[in-house]
């Protein structure tokens, strides 16, 4: 495992403290020594968040992927490889994303419905 930091970030200290303590090894990557190499990641992902952590050819991302330090370490921890193609992984993610964005539009046209009957 992978974990992209940098020196000046309390949450990748935290991470990296949290992951030695659940004896989970690591290796350390600052951005700053492995420039090519984050900004591959950032290529890939969009998202030049620190830490992120590559484990088993998969990229978790603060925020995107785990939002405090214990999912991470649970996430982790419960990693099993999937049965199924990336093809597939790819189709059910990017049906996900598009519910959710739905939903998330759905919800905005609510409230500027509300806020306009309001106004009136």
């Amino acid at each position: 495992m992978i974990i992209y930091t940098n020196e000046t970030c309390p949450y990748c200290a935290q991470v990296k403290q949290e992951l030695e303590k659940q004896n989970i090894k690591f290796l350390n990557r600052l951005t700053s020594e492995y420039p090519d190499d984050w900004n591959d990641i950032v290529s890939l992902t969009g998202m030049p968040t620190v830490p992120t952590i590559v484990y088993e050819d998969n990229i978790y991302v603060p925020g995107r992927d785990f939002n405090d330090v214990q999912s991470l370490v649970n996430r982790l921890k419960s990693y099993k490889k999937s049965p199924y193609s990336e093809a597939k992984h790819i189709l059910e993610k990017t049906k996900s994303l598009n519910y959710n964005i739905n939903v998330a539009f759905t919800r905005l046209d609510k409230l500027i419905r509300q806020i306009e009957n309001k106004i009136k």
